[in-house]
Parts: structure tokens; C-alpha cells; sequence
């Protein structure tokens, strides 16, 4: 049991590290430059100045969807793990994880929205910027942590405190 909870512990915090690296990094849109694009900031390379100019992002409201949606993933990924903790520690034997897995659950259902949002709508939010470029890495981060907290929930939910 102790191995399983340890690799049950090991799971969530790859997800954690998964949705705090594709949020907070610079990478969910690469332009044909080598520059890149991220959540909350455009910077780009000015080849006249040799300098980065740097701005907030658009009012686009696809974009700030999409940063609401992975903060509450982190947040609620955040949560899952200290209720989980929480959880182990006063649940009565035999008790379920349920609140646990349906948090990450949720987790898993706020990633998936918000790059299936990015991913649909990156002609909109990327407007002002120059055609091209492709998908980041941290936009692939957000699809690998979406079917990684999905398999954690229902782990969560069907897993039973023993003694």
C-alpha cells in the first residue's frame, strides 16, 4: 500500500510541476523568428533596435480565458493535493478519496478547456502577431498534464485507505 501511495504522491506532483512549467513559461506559441509566445506577456524581437519589446498581451477574451482556466487548474490541482494529504491522515480506514479525485477531476477538465480553447481560437488571440509559427511546448505540457490528472482522479476515486 505504501508503494502505491507513494506512486499515487509521485503522480500528482508531476502534474503539479506539468501545470506550473505550461503556465508560468514562455513557450505556448513559437513564431518563425525562434521567438516564442506565452500566456501573459508578447515579447518579441525588434531587429531595428536589437531589443525585446515586451507588452501585455491582447484584451483578447479567448486569452484571458484560457489564463483563468490554468490558474484554476493549478489551484484546484493545488487543493486535490493537500485535501489528499488531509485526507490520509484523518480519513477513518476504509474511506475513499472521494473529494481528492473529483478536485482533480476537475483539474483535468479546466486543462483540457483551456488549450482545446488556445488551440481553437489561435488564429484570434495571435492576430497582431506575424502568420506562421506553431504550437509550444508548454501547449503540449497542458495536453500532458489533461489525460495525467484525469488517470490520477479516478485513481483517487477508487482508492481505499488502508491500514
Amino acid at each position: 500500500m505504501s508503494l502505491l501511495l507513494l506512486v499515487v504522491s509521485a503522480l500528482h506532483i508531476l502534474i503539479l510541476i506539468l501545470l506550473f512549467v505550461a503556465t508560468l513559461d514562455k513557450s505556448w506559441w513559437t513564431l518563425p523568428g525562434k521567438e516564442s509566445l506565452n500566456l501573459w506577456y508578447d515579447c518579441t524581437w525588434n531587429n531595428d533596435t536589437k531589443t525585446w519589446a515586451c507588452s501585455n498581451v491582447s484584451e483578447n477574451g479567448w486569452l484571458k480565458a484560457v489564463q483563468v482556466l490554468m490558474v484554476l487548474s493549478l489551484i484546484l490541482c493545488c487543493l486535490s493535493f493537500i485535501l489528499f494529504m488531509f485526507q490520509l491522515y484523518t480519513m477513518r480506514r476504509g474511506g475513499l478519496f472521494y473529494a481528492t479525485g473529483l478536485c482533480q477531476l476537475c483539474t483535468s477538465v479546466a486543462v483540457f478547456t483551456g488549450a482545446l480553447i488556445y488551440a481553437i481560437h489561435a488564429e484570434e488571440i495571435l492576430a497582431k502577431h506575424p502568420r506562421g509559427g506553431s504550437f509550444g511546448y508548454c501547449f503540449a505540457l497542458a495536453w500532458v498534464a489533461f489525460p495525467l490528472a484525469l488517470v490520477s482522479g479516478i485513481i483517487y476515486i477508487h482508492l481505499r485507505k488502508r491500514e
